[in-house]
C-alpha cells in the first residue's frame, strides 16, 4: 500500500515537471509580447483593458516607476478589500446574515490577501459572505499573484537587457499575467474540481437532516473557482477553515493530486521562463536542480518522520504504527507529506492535513522551507526573484573566494546589488526573530498558544515565519484572531512582501543599466557544479546560521524529548 502511494507521489512530481517546461516557455512568450495560441481570444480583451485604463502598452518604465505602479496597485486593492469587509453586512449575497468584519480582523485579512499571504485568522465560511469571497478575496487571489509574476519577470529582464534603465511596464505585465496565465488554467482546474465534486454555486447554505434525525447546516458557495486560483496563484486561503482537508474543497485522491500539482506548477514553470528569456535553458536547469534537490531532501525527512510511530504513543502502548494524527485517511501519509512540503517551499500555505499534529521533524522542515525565503521553487514570481537574489549572494561570495570581480550572467555585481540582495534576504529573518521574541514576553500572545514548552515556541515561530514569508499556513493550535496577532501579523506580511519586491525591482533596474561582460573562463559558470554547490551552501548556511538557535529550542528540542533523549 505504501509502495503504491510513493509511486503516486513520484508520478505527481514528474507530471508537474513535464507540464512546467512547455508552460514556462509559453509564459516567456507572453511576457515578451509574442503571439501565442491564446492571443486570438485574449488580445482583444487585453486591448480593451489598456484603452479603458489609459495604459500605453509600449511605454516602458524604469525601476522606480515600476515600483510606484506596484505600490499604487497594492494600495488601491487594499482599500477596496478592506472596505468590502467592513460593510459586507449591507452588501448583496448575504443569505446567512453575516455581520461586518471587526476592524483589526479586516485589516489583517486585507493585508493578507493583498500581499498574497492568505493568512486566515478567522473561519471564512462562518464569517465572510459569498460577495466578500468572490468580489473581495477571489479578485485578490488573481491580481496579487499576477503582481508577483510581474516582479519576477522584471528581475529576469534586468539580467537579459543591457545599457537601458527600462525593465518593462508593470500594468502590461499585470494584465498579461491575469489574462494569459492565471485565468485560463484556473478555469480548467475549476472545471476539473467541479467534476470531482467540489461545489460551485451562488447559494450559501443547505439545510439537511442527518440519519439521527438532527438538522444540519451545510455551507456551500463558489468553492471550485476559489480553490483553483488559491492553488495556482500561491495563495492558499481556503473557502473553508479546514482548507484542503475539507471534503468540499478536496473530495478525492485525484482532486488532491491535481491540487498538489497546481501548487508547484507556475513556480516551477517560471524557472524555464527564466531560461527562455535569457536565452540559455541550461542555466534554468541549474536552478531547477538546486530546487528539486532541496525539495526531495525535505520531502524525504518528512516522510520518514510521519511513517515512524509517535514515540509517546508507542511507549504508552496506544499506537505503534504510522503517525496518522492530523491526516485524512483518503489521502494517507505520502500525499499529505508531499502537500505539506509543496505548500511550504512555495508560499502557498494551503493544507490537506494539520501541520500542528505532524511530527516535530516535519515541523522543522516546514519552518526551514519558509525561513529560507521560500526559494525552493518559491511563490509565483517572488520565489524566482528570491532565488536570483540568493544567486547574486552566492556568486558574490564565490568571486571574492577566487579573487575575481563577482559576475552573474555576465553582469558585474557591485555594492548596489549586494545591499539590495541582503535587504531582501536577511531583513525578513530579523523581523521573524524580533516578532517571536516580542510574542514570548506578551501575555496576550502567550494566551493564544494551545501548548507550552518547545511546541508552544514552535507554534509562535511558525506563525511569524509564515506571515513574514507570505506563506499563510499555521499550526492550528494558535488562536490568531486577537488584536495582537492581527496587528503584528499585518506588519509582518507587509514587511515580508515589500522587502522582497523592492529589492528585486531595484536590482533589476541596476542590472539592466549594465553592459554584459565578455565571456571569461575565470568566472564560475552558472551551469557548473561549482555554482550549484555554492548556491546550495549559501541557502542552507544562511537559514541555519540565522535560525538554528530558534529551531533548536523549538522543533528539534521537542523531537529529542519525544524520543526520550
Amino acid at each position: 500500500m505504501i509502495a503504491g502511494e510513493l509511486m503516486v507521489v513520484a508520478l505527481i512530481i514528474f507530471a508537474t515537471i513535464a507540464c512546467a517546461y512547455p508552460f514556462g516557455i509559453y509564459m516567456a512568450k507572453v511576457f515578451g509580447g509574442e503571439k501565442t495560441f491564446m492571443s486570438k481570444v485574449m488580445r482583444p480583451v487585453e486591448n480593451f483593458f489598456y484603452k479603458f485604463a489609459g495604459i500605453k502598452e509600449n511605454d516602458k518604465q524604469n525601476w522606480k516607476q515600476y515600483l510606484k505602479s506596484f505600490v499604487l496597485f497594492f494600495g488601491l486593492g487594499f482599500v477596496i478589500l478592506f472596505a468590502i469587509l467592513s460593510v459586507q453586512k449591507w452588501l448583496p449575497m448575504n443569505p446567512s446574515g453575516f455581520g461586518n468584519i471587526r476592524w483589526d480582523t479586516g485589516l489583517n485579512i486585507a493585508t493578507s490577501f493583498c500581499t498574497n499571504t492568505n493568512w486566515q485568522s478567522v473561519s471564512f465560511e462562518a464569517s465572510l459572505t459569498p460577495f466578500s469571497q468572490m468580489i473581495g478575496i477571489a479578485v485578490q487571489n488573481f491580481v496579487s499573484a499576477a503582481a508577483g509574476l510581474a516582479v519576477g519577470v522584471a528581475l529576469v529582464r534586468g539580467f537579459a537587457r543591457k545599457n537601458t534603465d527600462k525593465i518593462g511596464n508593470f500594468w502590461v505585465d499585470l494584465t498579461r499575467g491575469v489574462l494569459y496565465v492565471l485565468v485560463p488554467i484556473s478555469l480548467v482546474v475549476a472545471i476539473f474540481l467541479v467534476w470531482q465534486g467540489v461545489p460551485q454555486t451562488l447559494g450559501n447554505t443547505i439545510q439537511a437532516t442527518t440519519i439521527q434525525g438532527q438538522s444540519q447546516t451545510i455551507i456551500t458557495g463558489p468553492v471550485a473557482s476559489q480553490v483553483s486560483i488559491k492553488m495556482l496563484g500561491s495563495n492558499g486561503g481556503g473557502y473553508f477553515n479546514a482548507n484542503g482537508a475539507h471534503p468540499f474543497e478536496n473530495p478525492t485522491p485525484l482532486s488532491n493530486a491535481i491540487q498538489t500539482m497546481a501548487i508547484l506548477f507556475i513556480p516551477m514553470s517560471l524557472l524555464f521562463t527564466f531560461g527562455k528569456m535569457i536565452g540559455d535553458m541550461k542555466k534554468a536547469w541549474s536552478l531547477f536542480f538546486v530546487c528539486i534537490f532541496l525539495f526531495v531532501i525535505g520531502l524525504s525527512i518528512t516522510m520518514y518522520a510521519e511513517m515512524s510511530p509517535n514515540p509517546v504513543l508507542r511507549n504508552a502502548g496506544v499506537a505503534s504504527g504510522l503517525n496518522m494524527e492530523g491526516k485524512e485517511m483518503r489521502f494517507g501519509i505520502p500525499s499529505s507529506a508531499l502537500w505539506g512540503q509543496s505548500t511550504t517551499v512555495v508560499s502557498n500555505g494551503s493544507v490537506n492535513g494539520m501541520h500542528d499534529s505532524f511530527m516535530p521533524l516535519s515541523g522543522l522542515v516546514y519552518i526551514f522551507n519558509m525561513i529560507t525565503g521560500e526559494v525552493i521553487f518559491g511563490g509565483v514570481g517572488v520565489g524566482l526573484a528570491s532565488l536570483l537574489l540568493y544567486s547574486i549572494l552566492a556568486m558574490f561570495i564565490a568571486g571574492l573566494m577566487i579573487g575575481k570581480t563577482p559576475e552573474l550572467l555576465r553582469k558585474k555585481l557591485g555594492v548596489n546589488e549586494m545591499v539590495w540582495a541582503c535587504v531582501g534576504l536577511l531583513t525578513p529573518c530579523i523581523v521573524v526573530l524580533i516578532l517571536t521574541a516580542i510574542g514570548f514576553v506578551t501575555p496576550s500572545a502567550l494566551s493564544s498558544l494551545s501548548a507550552k514548552g518547545s511546541h508552544g515556541f514552535s507554534q509562535l515561530l511558525y506563525a511569524n515565519t509564515s506571515m513574514v514569508g507570505n506563506n499563510g499556513s499555521a499550526f492550528g493550535g494558535l488562536a490568531a484572531n486577537t488584536p495582537f496577532f492581527n496587528l503584528t501579523g499585518s506588519f509582518a506580511m507587509l514587511f515580508g512582501r515589500f522587502a522582497t519586491v523592492v529589492s528585486a525591482i531595484a536590482v533589476a533596474g541596476s542590472l539592466a543599466k549594465k553592459n554584459q561582460s565578455p565571456a571569461n573562463s575565470t568566472q564560475i559558470p552558472m551551469t557548473s557544479p561549482a555554482f550549484v554547490v555554492m548556491l546550495l551552501a549559501v541557502i542552507i548556511i544562511v537559514g541555519a546560521l540565522t535560525f538554528f538557535p530558534s529551531l533548536a529550542i523549538g522543533p528539534l528540542l521537542e523531537h529529542l524529548k519525544m524520543a526520550g533523549m
